[in-house]
């Protein structure tokens, strides 16, 4: 059944992207890369998925990533529709994370010295932003953009060594967070809050907040003095401390950390003066002394478990991007230029958002959808 309901599933979403692609080659062939993404390979790059579709060299898997004819930021489009007919839902959440890729040399686009989260330590990298959607139904990643260093956009030969278009210019991982917001509400995605870590993408695109209702900031580290003054106002506002509280705040959180405490902050002028701006406070159950700060923006009369359970489904990019390097090979490619590499993202997002819609449809005892002939 399973199997069953997953290659129906395939056929829907290749025939959903066929017109994509302009060549028939290239259209038979992102079938193949799909369906090698999520292969149990070791390894998911240009030999490997050739080798498991027959062909005697890379070529034309590199071929499909470099430069074969086909929209990329289309089949982007194509995969954020399709996470939002499977998995939506009015009270859906957009959160949005980095990642690194380890790359050595270079030439590969964007690729430096610099901080990755994912080996928590400087280091030679590309770093990835990605935007994800997540609903009772499931999550899949929805977006990517390729941060691009000063580095990089002050060097416009070595830019264009890389196939970096000139237009490309640098723009700051918040920014890009920003934009892909606003694609997905210009697509009609549908969700309700928008969270994320320390990317500060909580400056939103302007509208947002009134369009969607809720649009909490979550995620963001507060700066240290204020996190220090803080800390002792937040220490007295957790008087309630009992089993009972923690259980409960701690399974909302989705972290195993509870939420003691929310502190409202400031004041709004009157056109949004029924939104609440607040500080939460996470303390760990294993070190009671440390303490994660969170800012959040919504309806006034939100309660803590509602802003807990939010800023806790900020894990769910997490797990999507675990995914996606586990199941269908986010950084398996080994590719150096900025087309490549978008191509590569974006198919190993089209194959997890077919996993997700797959498993979606076996949950609610769906039976496997009829394939036109």
């Amino acid at each position: 059944m399973v199997v069953d309901v997953a290659a129906a599933e395939l056929d829907r979403l290749h025939e959903r992207i066929a017109g994509r692609f302009w060549r028939s080659e290239p259209r038979a062939r992102v079938r193949e890369y799909v369906s090698g993404l999520v292969a149990g390979l070791e390894r998911k790059n240009g030999w490997t998925l050739a080798e498991r579709a027959g062909e005697v060299s890379p070529d034309g898997m590199q071929r499909l990533l470099r430069w074969a004819d086909w929209d990329v930021g289309g089949v982007r489009d194509d995969v954020r529709g399709y996470v939002a007919e499977h998995l939506g839902e009015p009270d859906g959440v957009l959160i949005a994370d980095e990642t690194g890729s380890l790359k050595r040399g270079t030439r590969s686009a964007g690729v430096q010295r610099q901080y990755s989260g994912t080996a928590g330590r400087t280091e030679n990298c590309q770093i990835g932003v990605f935007l994800a959607y997540a609903s009772s139904r499931g999550h899949a990643l929805i977006d990517r953009e390729l941060y691009l260093p000063q580095s990089w956009t002050e060097d416009r030969q070595r830019c264009r060594a890389a196939g970096i278009p000139d237009e490309v210019e640098f723009t700051t991982k918040p920014r890009q967070a920003q934009a892909m917001i606003a694609r997905a509400i210009a697509a009609g995605v549908p969700f309700r809050w928008f969270t994320a870590d320390d990317l500060r993408a909580g400056q939103v695109p302007a509208g947002l907040a009134g369009r969607s209702g809720r649009v909490p900031r979550g995620g963001h580290p507060v700066q240290r003095p204020a996190g220090h003054h803080l800390r002792g106002l937040q220490a007295r506002r957790c008087a309630d401390r009992s089993p009972a509280r923690e259980r409960l705040a701690a399974a909302v959180s989705g972290s195993g950390s509870p939420w003691p405490a929310r502190i409202r902050l400031g004041s709004h002028p009157p056109a949004v003066s029924r939104r609440g701006h607040w500080l939460m406070a996470r303390r760990s159950l294993n070190d009671p002394d440390e303490i994660a700060y969170y800012i959040g923006y919504g309806p006034r009369r939100s309660t803590l478990v509602d802003l807990a359970w939010i800023a806790g489904s900020r894990w769910h990019i997490e797990e999507c991007i675990q995914q996606a390097k586990g199941e269908t090979g986010l950084d398996h490619y080994q590719v150096r230029s900025w087309r490549a590499w978008y191509a590569h993202i974006t198919l190993s997002m089209l194959a997890l958002a077919w996993l997700s819609a797959s498993r979606a449809q076996v949950t609610r005892g769906e039976p496997a959808p009829a394939t036109r002939a």
